[in-house]
């Protein structure tokens, strides 16, 4: 039988544990790469729909630790060179793995093949392993920002910083 007194009973005990690892998992991340929702999250810089996972990329970076998902390796690139914080060794930097678009790789240690049709045209892909198509990131990088922003990107009126 069941007492009057403000104290939770047996049941409102279970519930509330039952749903305890729900509400931690609603506490934002700080640390490591994302979920992407395929299809409904939208591109950090040039505000795309990202949709295919074999060329997405995210960075987590700044005093907040804010994650930034983006539809190219890229515009990930680009959109850090405009980051004030860009050097910053704290900063995390991923791209999916191009072979099978379901692993997050380290951008910076895996290698890139070129010549790649890509969602902005960028044109390269992450891989991790090296291969005689492959170039590392400084080299894939370098590209990037020499290449500037694409089309697509240019086309976004807010997006002027990065031209």
């Amino acid at each position: 039988m069941c007492c009057r007194c403000p104290h939770p009973n047996r049941r409102q005990t279970l519930v509330l544990l039952a749903g305890a690892p729900l509400l931690a998992a609603c506490k934002p991340q700080n640390e490591g790469p994302e979920d992407i929702r395929w299809g409904r999250e939208t591109c950090a810089i040039c505000g795309m729909i990202i949709s295919d996972p074999h060329y997405a990329a995210e960075i987590r970076g700044g005093t907040d630790k804010h994650l930034s998902k983006f539809d190219d390796i890229g515009d990930a690139i680009i959109w850090l060179e405009a980051q004030d914080w860009k050097d910053d060794p704290a900063i995390e930097f991923w791209v999916r793995d191009y072979d099978t678009g379901t692993k997050w790789l380290d951008a910076r240690k895996v290698f890139y093949r070129g010549g790649m049709v890509t969602p902005m045209d960028y044109g390269f892909a992450a891989v991790e392993l090296p291969a005689s198509d492959t170039v590392g990131y400084d080299d894939m990088r370098i590209a990037v920002i020499k290449h500037g922003l694409t089309l697509g990107c240019l086309q976004g009126a807010e997006y002027e910083q990065y031209r």
